[in-house]
């Protein structure tokens, strides 16, 4: 399994939110501390305030915050986002030619409870868990 660069970009930028949860922050300042694109990361951005994850900030002095306290924000919850519509395998897909073991395949089966298990584990994370004592992460991500 590898996750899309948007969840990935939407983790990043989530974790670069929190370490600077006292100031607003900008788009190309999560850019170049994440090594990402600032057109994908407005993407990903604007997706991430739909959810509700963040607050966007319009004008000279905008830019976004978190919307919720680190500690309110499930990594799972954000990974079911960004990935809850990406099918895991052929066979998930509602429109595609119905595979001919759908009816008796255990491997669908067993997938779907490693996904289960998957975004259970992901479940027990928060954004804070992420950033809190890992002091490498915040000396990279700290602006100012």
């Amino acid at each position: 399994m590898r996750l899309t660069i948007r969840t990935n970009l939407a983790m990043r930028t989530l974790m670069f939110c929190a370490v600077n949860a006292e100031r607003t922050v900008r788009k190309a300042e999560i850019a170049e501390a994440c090594n990402a694109s600032e057109n994908h990361l407005a993407q990903v951005i604007h997706k991430l305030a739909l959810a509700g994850f963040i607050t966007t900030i319009r004008g000279r002095l905008g830019g976004l915050k978190l919307r919720r306290a680190p500690r309110l924000v499930g990594v799972g919850e954000v990974v079911r986002h960004f990935e809850g519509a990406v099918p895991f395998l052929d066979c998930m897909v509602e429109d595609k030619e119905p595979c001919p073991f759908v009816r008796f395949c255990e491997l669908k089966c067993a997938f779907a409870d490693a996904l289960d298990a998957f975004y259970a584990s992901l479940d027990r994370l928060t954004l804070a868990d992420l950033i809190e004592n890992n002091t490498e992460m915040k000396r990279l991500l700290t602006v100012g």
